[in-house]
């Protein structure tokens, strides 16, 4: 039984960071001393401040547990949509990666799934997985969640997660190489046979659900018109693509031009606009979600959805930050995907605040000097319950 997890490397978007929290498992990265910890020591962990205590007292196990305890009391209640105080919708959403990810989130208290992460299923593989294969997985997907959200990133492979049978040669900087939506424009029969899935299970499930499909790692207009081309003839309901890329988050409105919604990915947004590997723990201050760099790009997401009336999502893990959950829908994202266990405090923090109040945060949030600062910012303006939640 895994109860908590330390590391002495990583950031917070690694992806052991991204797995803890889906599994709801307590886990603090890039822990000073983590390798001189012995085997047996005793050890307290609080993941929601990244707190690790050797050889904790009584005292400090029970101030533990008594932070558990404010914890529980403030997320008492906390159901039914996401919504400020003063009744704005944000859906909040679950972030998945496979079909008993799937069931599990769609136990809790939330509104559908707003990233399956479908690389999973052609993960660790030699071949692809068949039509067959494919189809059946998405079916259990959306039986799952039944006629609630489920948005559909097509496969994300390359860089740090390459495929055996999808090998286009090795590469100088896999992460600015042929990833994503790039890959798929080499291997278009991967893509294809994806979206026949799809279109499939949709039709399998009563065509009931709230299914929508994106494209991952797009740069330009180009790669939208070329993916909205390749998807619009499976009949599938709704096209979208990921906001990873700066180029993408200023050229917003013209992509929502022809698209019917955008979500962003923090994580990968974070490391492109800031240049730091998510995965070298030593730049994890560059890639905090509070540098201003990055929330002015969600900035120019978010007025490129005002200008044409479509939808701005998150899924990357800042929009499990109650804090930052604040900002984002301040800034006019309109939808949260996080790993299902951090769903209700997001919620919680929500209720606690009206929209005014959220835009302001945002308003101070972006025009900070530094992530220190606009963090500092927000918190001057929280509600006083908000500080059981943190």
């Amino acid at each position: 039984i895994v109860l908590g997890i330390i590391t002495s490397e990583g950031g917070p978007t690694s992806h052991t960071a991204i797995l803890a929290a889906q599994l709801a498992i307590p886990a603090v990265v890039q822990t000073k001393g983590a390798d001189a910890i012995t085997v047996g020591s005793v050890l307290a962990i609080d993941g929601g401040v990244g707190e690790v205590i050797i050889s904790p007292t009584t005292e400090e196990v029970e101030q533990l547990a008594e932070r558990s305890r404010r914890r529980a009391a403030a997320l008492a209640g906390s159901s039914g949509e996401g919504a400020t105080r003063d009744g704005h919708k944000v859906k909040l959403l679950a972030n998945i990666g496979t079909a008993d990810d799937a069931r599990k989130a769609a136990a809790y208290d939330l509104e559908g799934s707003g990233l399956f992460r479908t690389e999973f299923l052609f993960l660790e593989r030699d071949t692809a997985p068949t039509l067959e294969e494919q189809t059946q997985t998405y079916t259990e997907v959306l039986e799952a969640f039944g006629e609630r959200r489920v948005v559909v990133r097509t496969l994300d492979a390359g860089a740090d997660k390459p495929l055996a049978f999808a090998d286009l040669g090795e590469e100088e900087n896999p992460a600015l190489g042929r990833r994503g939506l790039r890959l798929s424009m080499v291997r278009e029969d991967l893509l294809d046979t994806q979206l026949e899935a799809l279109a499939a299970a949709y039709k399998a499930t009563g065509s009931k659900s709230d299914l929508r499909v994106m494209a991952p790692m797009v740069a330009t207009l180009e790669e939208a018109k070329w993916f909205d081309a390749k998807v619009r003839p499976y009949g599938l309901p709704k096209v979208g693509i990921m906001v990873e890329i700066p180029s993408a988050a200023i050229m917003a409105n013209r992509l929502l031009s022809l698209v019917d919604f955008v979500s962003i990915g923090t994580n990968d947004l974070s490391q492109y606009t800031l240049a730091a590997d998510r995965m070298q723990g030593a730049l994890a201050p560059l890639l905090s979600p509070w540098q201003p760099a990055l929330l002015a790009m969600v900035r120019s997401t978010c007025d490129g959805g005002r200008a044409t009336g479509k939808p701005v999502g998150v899924c990357g893990e800042a929009g499990g930050d109650p804090l930052l959950a604040l900002v984002l829908v301040g800034l006019g994202v309109t939808s949260l995907s996080m790993a299902p266990s951090k769903v209700g405090t997001v919620r919680a923090a929500l209720r606690l605040h009206d929209l005014a109040t959220c835009q302001q945060m945002a308003a101070f949030a972006v025009d900070a000097p530094t992530a220190a600062d606009a963090k500092a910012a927000v918190e001057r303006l929280i509600a006083p319950a908000l500080l059981d939640l943190l």
